[in-house]
């Protein structure tokens, strides 16, 4: 062949190979803009416990930032106040009812599917580091899991604290795990603290805070003893918060921040009686921070309710990937472009079996909460970590002596009423209830309605018993009960029906 010829088969040679490699660069930009998730959740942190929401002295300077540098939620929400059944809620997209995990320590059978393994299917690179609580059968769903055990929040069956491995915050590994990364592919985090879960140690950060910074909200007695038990809670906020700043300073170094969402927020409310393991917001409402240059205004806030159900078909979403018809939360994105949009009308949480026996539900409007007490034979008792705290101890040596108020006696009160509704723009701490008020009759039958169509809608129902307590609800000590590792929803159904009754 003559080099005349040759010369025009080279050119269209190399504009076809050119021509192929610009389509396999438009072929995978999708993939490539699709952002990076990193999901930090913090244990036992209430909405409001940090600057960012209004509160005057903990120090919570990177949390705060995070706000500003994003987007701030108002009206979040878990499915529940409890911490295992939050989380496995939360990677099923399920209500706890339906995880068969609704029980604190029970794990997430196989069976469940996750947003995780969806994400990891599509190419992204997931890892966990910190709390786990999931259960072992779904750590495979992950690329790589740090697990940073048990020991430190669970009491042992003697009723004593278990130290915590390393400096007891399960941060340690958040920042080594995100050095990890392959750089070649989007990636997800799972970032989960053990802060401000009990137990509580001293001299955890450089500047502790003192009685005087403390805020009580008025259903705790102002006595020393409960100052001190919040200034603890205070500090790990401020040692979570730090390693909340050095996971943005590694996201800023390694040059991926624009493109990377963060979603920041807590299982369950503060570890404080009538809180935790309670459907008030003290339990049920969570801080909700999303920062994503890329996508979301700085400084904006949302006022609009979210469920913590909403993470995993947001998550796929955002992956470009679609929702699965198993999930029972809706997109948020939207809210994030727009936030006067709107994805819900109300939230809707449960409370299960936690250290002590309940079954209770709640529906939460942006100005009613209604709560319906199945069990209410059963007082309101706080977690059993909580139990043995300082501000539960004073609460119960003021009670003897006849000192507290109506709204601290709250978590004494047996029975119960079945049912509780609140104002909560004008009653925020719920302490009114309008249940038999006349005026709020109509307000009454719809949410009892709602709730009615939500729990038919969801397979919710009574279970066909009570399980044990594991601690007395009296002395807080544990009893014959108590087993580790817990046994599974189908292994205690096996215990329970073959016990005497």
């Amino acid at each position: 062949m003559r080099k005349s010829h040759i010369l025009p088969l080279l050119i269209s040679s190399l504009l076809w190979v050119c021509s192929c490699t610009e389509k396999k660069k438009e072929e995978a930009k999708p993939a490539q803009e699709r952002p990076n998730i990193v999901f930090i959740i913090a244990d036992d942190m209430a909405w409001d416990d940090s600057g960012a929401y209004g509160h005057p002295n903990i120090q919570t300077p990177n949390i705060d930032q995070l706000a500003k540098d994003g987007m701030r939620f108002d009206n979040a929400f878990l499915t529940t106040s409890s911490c295992s059944p939050s989380r496995t809620s939360i990677i099923t997209g399920l209500y706890p009812h339906n995880t068969d995990a609704e029980q604190l320590h029970w794990p997430l059978p196989t069976s469940k599917v996750t947003f995780v393994e969806q994400l990891k299917k599509s190419g992204y690179w997931t890892a966990q580091a910190g709390k786990w609580h999931l259960g072992d059968s779904i750590k495979t769903r992950f690329d790589l899991v740090k697990d940073v055990g048990t020991h430190g929040f669970q009491l042992s069956p003697t009723g004593e604290k278990t130290k915590q491995k390393g400096d007891g915050s399960g941060c340690e590994e958040w920042v080594p795990v995100l050095q990890q990364r392959p750089q070649d592919q989007p990636f997800f985090l799972w970032l989960a603290a053990v802060d401000p879960h009990r137990p509580y140690d001293d001299d955890i950060i450089a500047n502790p805070h003192a009685l005087n910074d403390v805020v009580l909200p008025p259903y705790f007695p102002d006595t020393q003893e409960v100052r001190e038990d919040f200034v603890h809670y205070y500090n790990e906020i401020a040692r979570l918060d730090n390693y909340v700043g050095q996971v943005v300073a590694e996201l800023d170094r390694q040059g991926v921040s624009d493109n990377t969402m963060i979603l920041f927020i807590s299982d369950n409310g503060r570890p404080f009686p009538r809180d935790k393991t309670t459907l008030y917001d003290g339990g049920i409402k969570t801080p909700w921070i999303v920062k994503w240059p890329k996508k979301v205004k700085a400084s904006s806030v949302n006022t609009k309710l979210v469920s913590s159900i909403d993470i995993a078909p947001t998550f796929l979403k955002l992956a470009g990937l679609e929702a699965l018809p198993s999930f029972e939360g809706k997109d948020f994105s939207p809210l994030l472009k727009d936030p006067k949009a709107k994805i819900r009308d109300l939230v809707y949480a449960e409370d299960h079996w936690h250290d002590y026996e309940d079954y209770t539900r709640a529906v939460r409007t942006e100005e009613f909460k209604y709560i319906r007490n199945f069990y209410t034979d059963l007082p309101n008792t706080p977690s059993a970590d909580a139990f043995v705290g300082g501000t539960f101890q004073s609460m119960r040596e003021l009670k003897k002596r006849g000192e507290l108020n109506e709204a601290q006696l709250a978590c004494f009160v047996s029975p119960r009423p079945s049912e509780e509704l609140y104002d909560v723009v004008k009653d925020p701490y719920e302490l009114k209830n309008l249940a038999l008020d006349p005026d709020y009759q109509k307000t009454l039958k719809t949410l009892r309605s709602e709730m009615n169509r939500i729990r038919k809608a969801s397979k919710d129902s009574l279970p066909d018993f009570r399980t044990p307590d594991e601690f007395d609800r009296e002395t807080g000590k544990s009893n014959a009960f108590r087993k580790r590792p817990r046994p599974s929803k189908v292994e205690m159904e096996k215990i329970i029906r073959a016990m005497p009754h």
